[in-house]
């Protein structure tokens, strides 16, 4: 049985924890390390893996995919681990706000799938497993990045219930009306038909 039993100290420590290392803007990182120039100058200027990928680097791009999820589903497990399930749900939000909205970059950060899927796999692994394998499944088929983000977040909704995680529904909803948010531009040019495709620089 799950526990939802923090103190208002513990849920105020982990929000903080959570944006703080939820807005650590690994693309960015990795592309000045790697000197593949400044992400704001290049494709989208996002700075997720998606836009990582237009450098021509793999391995940034991969890194930054791993590292992004990393952070939501390490925050949140540490969460649950040292306080409780309302900490995680808590820190899971946070860790989301503060990679969208870092404050060290004007706010102007990524979209949020890959720290998603890190957080799904901590709060409910079969549910993070179902929805990347949606993603996975409808980046195949189409080609767009941010069809398949949009699709995978929306199936969260469907998933959880089948999969016996119903408790993650609410935390789920916010989270997927953020993505929405973040990707309104993209859905935008998807309805024009201009979209990028995966791979285009």
């Amino acid at each position: 049985m799950l526990e939802f039993a923090s103190t208002s100290q513990t849920l105020i420590l982990w929000a903080i924890l959570g944006y703080i290392v939820g807005s650590i803007p690994f693309g960015l990182i990795l592309a000045r390390v790697m000197g593949l120039g400044n992400l704001r100058d290049i494709g989208s200027g996002n700075i997720g893996a998606t836009n990582v990928l237009r450098t021509g680097s793999k391995l940034a791009a991969a890194l930054t995919l791993l590292l992004d999820a990393g952070k939501g589903l390490v925050v949140v497990l540490l969460a649950r681990a040292l306080a409780a399930e309302d900490a995680a749900h808590l820190a899971a939000f946070m860790v989301m706000l503060g990679h969208c909205f870092p404050v060290w970059l004007k706010f102007r950060g990524g979209k949020g799938v890959a720290t998603f899927l890190g957080i799904l796999y901590a709060l409910a692994w079969p549910v993070g497993i179902a929805v990347c394998l949606t993603w996975l499944a409808t980046a195949a088929l189409f080609r767009y990045s941010s069809l398949a983000a949009l699709v995978a977040a929306a199936s969260t909704l469907v998933w959880a219930p089948l999969l016996g995680a119903s408790h993650i529904l609410l935390l789920g909803a916010c989270l997927v009306a953020l993505i929405f948010w973040r990707h309104a531009a993209n859905i935008h040019r998807l309805v024009a038909g201009t979209e990028s495709k995966i791979g285009a620089k």
